[in-house]
C-alpha cells in the first residue's frame, strides 16, 4: 500500500507530531509556575489552540484526506451499507478493539457488521473519536452506548450512561425506560440498569400508566413485584396492572401464577378482594394458586393485629405496604422559598393496613427546618447561666436542612407497631413531577438528614419546582411479631 505523506512526512507520523506538539506546550505553560522554589509568584496563564485542532481532525475526517483505511458498515438483515474513509492512527489510538482490528487485517477496507440502529448513528460513533464530542438525540443513545461498549471506548459509554441517567424522566413516544434497563442488563451496564430499576420503583404509577408497561419482561417484572419500595396509588392500582400485563402477554401458569403471589393482597381492603375474586377472569383462572394469600388476607383484615401476630409471621411481606400515595397514608407538602425559615405541618393517617385498624388515626406533626443544627454544635448552658462554646467536632457550624416528623400523641394502640416515615422529593421533568429522591426512617430515628449537598436558595436548583420544594411524607405502619409463630 502506498504511504500516505503531509508535509513531506507520513501521516501517522504527521498527527503524533500535532497532538503532541499540543500537549507539550501546554504542559510547558503550566511548570513555569516553579521561579527561585517557589519564592517568586509568577502569574501564568494557559494559550489553547485545542479548538483548531479539533476542527481540523474534523475536516479530516469530513473530507477523507490522507485517509489509509476505508470502514465498511454492513446492516446485520439489510442491504443498507454506509463506507467512511478513516485513518489508522486515530481509531487505534481511541479503541483497543480498533487497534487489534486494524493490526490483523487483509488489505485498507475493514468491513463491520452492525445491527441497523446502529449503522444509523456510526457516524457520529467515529466523529466521536476524532472530536471527542457528539450531538445525539434521546433515541440515539442507546445505539452509541453499545457502539462504545463494543469497540472498548470506556469515555464515551460512561458519558452516555451519565446522559441516559439524567434522561429517565424525559418525555418519547413510547417510552424509553423499560427499554433502557433490559438493554443495560444485556450489556452488563450496572450503573444505568440500578439507575433505572430505582426509577421505576419510584416513580411506578406513571408507568403503569404508560405504553412501555405491557412490554415489560418477566424478570423485571418479578423485580418489581418483590419490592417493597414501589411508589404507587395502592396495591390495588398494582394488581390491576398485573392483570394487563398478564392479558397482553400470556404467559405460561408457572409465570402467571408467581406473579400473582407476589402481590399482597393483605393491603388491599376486603371489599375489593371481594370485587376482584367475583369479575376479575385472571383471579378466576388461578384462584387455586393464590387461595391461601387470600385467606390470610381476610384474616389479617378481621383480627386483631396483635392477635395475628400470634400465629402468623406479620414481618413477611404479604403484610407489609409498599410506598403508597393515597391520602391515608400520607399527605403531599409543598414549601415555597424553602431557605426562609421553619415550617411545620400536621396530617393524618391510618393507624394500619388491617381492617380492625381501619378507623383508628394517627396524627402527625412535621417540622421542616433549611438550617438545622445538631445538639453537638449548639452553644450550651452551664448550671451557673453561663454559655459554653458550642464543640468544634461536629462540623463547620453551618445548618443543614432537617425534617422530623413524630405523632402527636401517644396510645396503647401503638404496640407491635413501628413507623416507618418516608419521604419523597419531586422535580418537574418536561412539565411533569417525578420522584426524584427517597429517604426513609424509622421512629427509633426521629430526625434525619436530606438534602445536605443542596443548596435551597438557589431558585433554579433542580431540586426545586419553581423555587419551591415538593415533599410527599408517608408513613407505613409495620406490625411485629410478638410471639413466635407456631410451626
Amino acid at each position: 500500500m502506498a504511504q500516505l505523506l503531509v508535509n513531506g512526512m507520513p501521516v501517522q507520523i504527521y498527527l503524533m507530531f500535532v497532538m503532541l506538539a499540543a500537549g507539550s506546550y501546554k504542559q510547558l505553560v503550566h511548570g513555569a509556575d516553579l521561579r527561585a522554589e517557589g519564592l517568586l509568584e509568577v502569574t501564568t496563564e494557559v494559550i489553547s489552540h485545542s479548538l483548531g485542532l479539533v476542527a481540523r481532525l474534523e475536516s479530516l475526517l469530513v473530507l477523507g484526506n490522507d485517509s489509509d483505511i476505508s470502514l465498511r458498515v454492513e446492516t446485520v438483515d439489510a442491504d443498507e451499507v454506509k463506507v467512511i474513509q478513516a485513518h489508522t492512527l486515530l481509531l487505534s489510538l481511541q479503541s483497543p478493539v480498533f487497534d487489534a482490528m486494524l493490526r490483523n487485517r487483509n488489505g485498507s477496507t475493514l468491513v463491520l457488521r452492525e445491527m441497523a440502529e446502529c449503522t444509523a448513528v456510526f457516524d457520529k460513533f467515529i466523529r466521536y473519536m476524532y472530536c471527542g464530542e457528539l450531538s445525539l438525540q434521546l433515541d440515539q443513545a442507546a445505539p452509541l452506548h453499545r457502539l462504545a461498549t463494543k469497540y472498548g471506548i470506556s469515555s464515551l459509554q460512561q458519558g452516555l450512561t451519565q446522559y441516559m441517567s439524567q434522561n429517565l424522566a424525559s418525555d418519547s413516544p413510547g417510552g424509553h425506560v423499560v427499554d433502557w434497563f433490559q438493554y443495560a442488563t444485556s450489556v452488563g451496564d450496572t450503573v444505568l440498569r440500578d439507575n433505572c430499576l430505582q426509577f421505576l420503583s419510584w416513580n411506578l404509577s406513571s408507568v403503569l400508566q404508560s405504553a412501555e408497561w405491557p412490554s415489560v419482561s418477566v424478570d423485571l417484572l418479578m423485580t418489581l413485584l418483590q419490592r417493597s419500595d414501589l411508589v404507587l396509588k395502592s396495591e390495588l392500582e398494582l394488581y390491576e396492572a398485573l392483570e394487563i400485563w398478564l392479558t397482553r402477554n400470556d404467559p405460561d401458569n408457572l409465570t402467571a401464577e408467581n406473579a400473582l403471589r407476589l402481590v399482597r393482597y393483605a393491603m388491599i381492603p376486603p371489599r375489593e378482594l371481594f370485587r376482584l375474586q367475583r369479575h376479575s377472569p385472571i383471579l378466576e383462572r388461578h384462584h387455586e394458586s393464590v387461595r391461601d394469600l387470600l385467606y390470610m388476607a381476610y384474616q389479617f383484615h378481621s383480627a386483631s393485629p396483635l392477635q395475628l401476630a400470634k400465629f402468623f409471621d406479620v414481618n413477611c411481606n404479604l403484610f407489609v405496604p409498599r410506598i403508597y400515595l393515597s391520602p391515608v397514608w400520607g399527605s403531599q407538602w409543598i414549601i415555597s422559598n424553602p431557605a426562609r425559615d421553619d415550617r411545620s405541618s400536621s396530617f393524618q393517617t391510618q393507624m394500619g393496613p388491617s381492617g380492625f385498624d381501619s378507623s383508628k388515626r394517627v396524627t402527625w406533626n412535621a417540622l421542616f427546618s433549611p438550617r438545622w443544627l445538631p445538639l453537638s454544635l449548639r452553644a450550651m448552658y452551664t448550671e451557673q447561666g453561663a454559655m459554653q462554646a458550642p464543640r468544634t467536632d461536629g462540623g463547620n457550624g453551618a445548618g443543614r436542612p432537617r425534617i422530623i416528623i413524630t405523632p402527636a400523641t401517644s396510645s396503647a394502640d401503638f404496640a407491635g407497631v413501628s413507623f416507618q416515615k418516608t419521604v419523597l422529593i419531586s422535580t418537574k421533568k418536561q412539565g411533569k413531577l417525578v420522584v426524584r429522591h427517597v429517604f426513609s426512617f424509622h421512629q427509633s430515628t426521629e430526625e434525619v438528614d436530606f438534602l445536605s449537598d443542596v443548596d435551597l436558595q438557589n431558585r433554579t436548583s433542580e431540586y426545586l419546582v419553581d423555587g419551591a420544594l415538593y415533599l410527599h411524607i408517608i408513613v407505613k405502619p409495620i406490625y411485629q411479631t410478638i410471639i413466635a409463630t407456631k410451626k
